[in-house]
């Protein structure tokens, strides 16, 4: 059992397996990360109070805007290619390195030079040194992961990604006890991060060492003009998901910055699990793509079909139990942020299956097509956060995210129809129904004022017992994959 065990979460095999593999040690992986950095996070909004749990968080917004300039679609680039010709890895990673490394360089430059310019919030100004440094620790050990990614050995990733947050963990629960400002926590957040950024090169030496040497002169082009469509949907993706904060920044109050930063962070969090699967899923996606369309199909609505899953008792569930939520989570200051978060838990509706579909598109190298998509989202943004924040404040930004968001992954929608059709409404039929009454029954429970992290778990148990008696597909081959595994002689 432990040969087979250890078989099934360190080697690729079968296509089902890679993909259960990846999506088990991405999910794991992130889930564990993101539970040791949330003691940081709880820790922080706590100590800091609303006004320097805003600062701090602008701060993270910035860093994130500008680490995607970058990238400019290398890392996607480099997963896709990497599945498609393996042959040519080491000369992708290697050219695609190099040029990470100057657009890095470049990228610090314009954040010494921009930042004191566009932020309205002094308290963000002495961060911005150490800003940048973690930054570029940042974007360094992110292209790690695209190494990772191609090779398909999310195992190797979820090792880093645990190691770097336990570091900082380690330094900010440091910072926060011994200084309790958002500039320790700054600081200890670049110290952690540039631990992560160590580990990753030093785990992945093998396509680091000498990486000078497999560089490319004639791939720089070509790489380029293939990464750019990348790039500017993933910057018009990031401006759709970072310019709440920024703008809030620039219009609203540091307290008002970190309330809508508790909502988004709660939200930060689930988004990252369309990401464990559509990561996952992707280089086979890119290589069915070319080779078997049916297949590629398939899988697509497979996808599709386990993120709804996830998303009805998030969206229908998370709205009922937001105040709690936030109550538990960052205490009574933060309760202004409840109306927000129940606003932008709908989001998932739209965010979940996009990811997936995002990378269908991409895989069919089809993603000029989500330029306008992303160009809706990311501009429409800004314009209706303009409109709608000096009126209705951080309610009024979380508006104009759900607005956004509805009509950016529409386009994708339809985009993905005419390329290959699929399966859409189907797939809910018997998703909906359990997460409507898994819903009802956490509004009594909390009506009766039942702890809601026991109402939480009462109904994750309920929503999936009613999907089994349901006999939702993904479901009883989960149970028949569970039970295959530990007893190959049982079939059902």
């Amino acid at each position: 059992m432990t040969a087979k065990l250890k078989k099934f979460l360190f080697e690729n095999s079968t296509l089902r397996q890679t993909i259960l593999k990846n999506t088990f040690w991405m999910s794991f992986g992130q889930i564990a990360s993101r539970l040791i950095r949330a003691v940081v996070i709880i820790y922080a909004a706590r100590i800091l109070g609303a006004a320097g749990y805003g600062v701090f968080s602008y701060a993270l917004s910035l860093a994130g805007f500008f680490t995607i300039f970058s990238d400019i679609g290398l890392t996607p680039f480099l997963t896709r290619e990497s599945a498609k010709a393996p042959e040519l890895r080491m000369t992708y990673i290697a050219t695609s390195f190099t040029l990470k490394l100057c657009l890095v360089a470049i990228n610090s430059i314009i954040i010494l030079v921009a930042v004191p310019f566009i932020t309205k919030m002094p308290g963000a100004i002495p961060l911005l040194p150490f800003l940048i440094v973690l930054f570029a620790f940042d974007s360094i050990r992110d292209f790690s992961f695209a190494v990772t990614r191609s090779i398909q050995k999310m195992e190797t990733e979820a090792g880093i990604n645990i190691l770097t947050n336990i570091a900082i963990l380690a330094f900010g629960l440091g910072a926060l006890f011994f200084f309790g400002t958002a500039k320790a926590l700054m600081i200890a957040y670049t110290v952690g991060t540039g631990i992560g950024m160590i580990i990753g090169l030093w785990t992945l030496r093998s396509y680091f060492h000498k990486f000078w040497t497999s560089f490319s002169k004639a791939h720089v082009k070509p790489i380029l003009l293939e990464a750019w469509p990348f790039g500017v949907s993933a910057l018009l993706s990031t401006i759709m998901l970072n310019t709440d904060t920024i703008m809030l920044g620039a219009m609203r109050t540091e307290a008002e910055v970190g309330y809508y930063s508790a909502a988004q962070r709660i939200i930060s969090i689930l988004y990252l699990i369309p990401g464990f699967l559509s990561v996952s899923v992707f280089p086979v996606m890119a290589q069915l793509a070319i080779k078997n369309k049916e297949r590629f199909v398939g899988v697509l609505e497979k996808a599709l079909r386990a993120v709804l899953l996830v998303a009805f008792p998030i969206a229908l569930g998370g709205a009922v139990l937001a105040s709690p939520l936030i109550l538990f989570i960052f205490g009574k200051e933060y309760l202004p942020a409840a109306v927000t978060l129940q606003i932008l838990l709908f989001n998932v509706f739209f965010v979940f299956p996009g990811s997936i579909i995002n990378n269908g598109i991409f895989a069919f190298g089809k993603q000029k097509q989500l330029l306008v998509a992303f160009a809706i989202g990311g501009i429409g943004n800004v314009i209706l956060n303009f409109l709608l924040i000096p009126t209705f404040g951080i309610a009024g930004s979380a508006a104009a995210t759900i607005v956004t968001q509805f009509l950016s992954n529409g386009y994708t929608f339809f985009a993905m129809q005419r390329i290959t059709p699929f399966t859409s409404l189907g797939l809910v039929k018997r998703i909906a129904p359990a997460g409507i009454i898994m819903t009802i029954a956490a509004l009594c429970m909390n009506a009766i004022g039942t702890h809601v992290l026991i109402t939480v778990c009462i109904s994750g148990i309920l929503y999936a017992g009613l999907l089994y008696v349901f006999r939702e597909e993904l479901i009883t081959n989960l149970r028949t994959e569970i039970v295959n595994f530990f007893n190959p002689s049982v079939r059902e």
